[in-house]
């Protein structure tokens, strides 16, 4: 077994991701195009939702959301990028208000309302066109620590 991967379209799915953990835990990743412009390169509104998002799905935050403008070779690529480090693992997002789309990952070792989440995202970004994927992490991983003798 490999993993499971849901699309946005599969809301029973993700119902089932909220209820299942079989391996590390749920990543929820989105690509959300067609969001607003203004609110992908707005700086404090990243901040934000990078700020807000963890206690809203349960999560403890460690450190303040790092938010910064990325500009590069590519014009067009020019926009902000941040993460949120919490004690389940990270939250981060990478946006091209140019091309009015964003990505958004969430990593967690511990469920997660993965529906309620989504939705809170691609509402924030009011994304017209969103792409979301979950994925059940580290299905392999130990469940057991064993302790030497």
């Amino acid at each position: 077994m490999t993993g499971r991967v849901t699309d946005y379209l599969a809301k029973e799915d993700l119902c089932v991701m909220n209820r299942m953990m079989d391996g590390y835990g749920p990543h929820l990743m989105l690509d959300l195009g067609e969001c607003n412009p203004a609110v992908l390169d707005d700086l404090d509104a990243c901040f934000s939702l990078l700020n807000e998002l963890p206690e809203k799905i349960g999560m403890t935050k460690i450190t303040q959301p790092y938010v910064f403008r990325y500009k590069g070779q590519v014009p067009e690529d020019e926009g902000i990028t941040g993460v949120t480090i919490i004690a389940e693992s990270h939250i981060s997002l990478h946006t091209y208000p140019k091309k009015n789309f964003v990505f958004v990952d969430l990593f967690s070792c511990k469920p997660f309302d993965v529906e309620g989440a989504r939705d809170h995202i691609v509402q924030f970004f009011q994304s017209k066109s969103p792409s979301v994927h979950t994925y059940e992490r580290g299905l392999h991983f130990p469940k057991t620590y064993n302790l030497a003798a």
